[in-house]
């Protein structure tokens, strides 16, 4: 049965008393570093490697923010372990990430302490920015989020975040759980022996769910699902050709920056910026002939569809490929509504657990019989 903490904290201040739950895991020596988000001297919040129980004072993992993903950070930091201990608080979408990365063998939890938090959305940077000019903090957010209200002046939280049927973070050791937590609490949830053993550890009393947890969650994933399923509805009836599709990237420069944000477009290389792309002037000129006028930079089209073909089996939702784009191109619907497809063709959901094969890494032999013919 999974076990509960009630965080001590006054009201105001909540990353005070999620700073003392830090420390005591640094002091008490059950990790030897906390990857955290941590405010920064220019009011900007931002994942932070801490070592020191003293330096844990600015912690804010609940801060609306999620400049990069934690995955990537998770995974070049793990894919050559460095046998030391270390605690990850990362948001849900994180996690999924990270369990595909994971997967691919990318990243390495066999000495991270995973620990999820609940996600009622993040702004983008420049809205969090704006934010905080208006005396928001992590708690107010937290208040109105739960009421709601995630609407601040002129900016809401993102796209990605709207349409995400997972605000509670599995495959995790710990969760931080707000969602029906209760105006002004945060709960600590043991998921797995590992995460009790440390809240055992931290000293606080253990108690039961807290009530209207669970039908609160469900009933946020609700409200996110369905608000997704007519996302795709929209986004599909706006690009059901190629003609629609092109005109709605037609402001991508290729500068590549949704690529490496994208926490599960992992490969070394990318052929995109290899030779095979690095066209002679020769080749320009046959492409315009063909057509009396040839539009630069090409291949822009091509890009996405190769993308969406190479990552749809692992593509978490997370938005940062909107996020990171310089001219503004909504890329999340896109590459979101095919994921929906092609995961569902496998009935395969990314991040869903370790312990799940990923499609086309195996093979079964009554698997796409329709295609193939074949009989037992």
């Amino acid at each position: 049965m999974a076990k509960f903490a009630k965080l001590p904290f006054n009201k105001g201040e909540l990353n005070k008393g999620l700073s003392g739950f830090f420390k005591g895991m640094l002091e008490n020596g059950a990790v030897d570093a906390v990857l955290v988000p941590m405010a920064q001297a220019k009011k900007g919040v931002r994942l932070t490697l801490v070592t020191s129980a003293a330096s844990c004072e600015q912690v804010d993992p609940f801060a609306p923010i999620a400049a990069v993903s934690g995955a990537k950070i998770a995974s070049s930091m793990t894919a050559r372990p460095s046998g030391r201990k270390i605690a990850m608080v990362l948001r849900p979408c994180e996690v999924r990430a990270l369990v595909e990365l994971v997967k691919l063998k990318q990243a390495n939890l066999d000495d991270v302490l995973l620990i999820g938090m609940d996600c009622l959305g993040r702004y983008e940077n420049t809205d969090f920015a704006k934010f905080l000019e208006q005396g928001g903090t992590s708690e107010t957010f937290l208040d109105n989020a739960q009421a709601g209200k995630t609407s601040v002046a002129d900016f809401d939280i993102v796209g990605a975040c709207r349409i995400c049927e997972f605000p509670q973070a599995d495959s995790v050791d710990l969760r931080l759980c707000a969602i029906g937590a209760g105006a002004g609490s945060v709960y600590i949830e043991a998921v797995t022996e590992k995460g009790e053993e440390v809240l055992t550890k931290a000293g606080l009393t253990l108690a039961d769910v807290p009530a209207g947890r669970d039908e609160a969650v469900k009933k946020l994933a609700a409200a996110r699902t369905e608000a997704r399923n007519g996302k795709f509805a929209e986004f599909r009836s706006e690009a059901d050709s190629f003609e629609k599709l092109e005109e709605k990237l037609s402001a991508c420069v290729n500068c590549y920056n949704c690529r490496v944000a994208c926490p599960v477009c992992y490969c070394k290389e990318c052929v995109f910026v290899t030779d095979t792309f690095r066209h002679s002037g020769e080749q320009f000129f046959t492409w315009a002939e063909q057509t009396g006028a040839l539009k630069l930079p090409s291949d822009t089209l091509f890009y996405h569809l190769t993308r969406m073909t190479h990552m749809s089996l692992f593509c978490v939702g997370c938005g940062q490929c909107t996020s990171a784009c310089p001219n503004g191109i909504d890329l999340m619907p896109l590459f979101r509504t095919c994921a929906d497809k092609t995961q569902a063709r496998f009935n395969y959901q990314a991040g869903r657990s370790l312990d799940e094969q990923q499609p086309m890494a195996g093979f079964e032999s009554d698997e796409l019989v329709e295609v193939t013919g074949q009989v037992n």
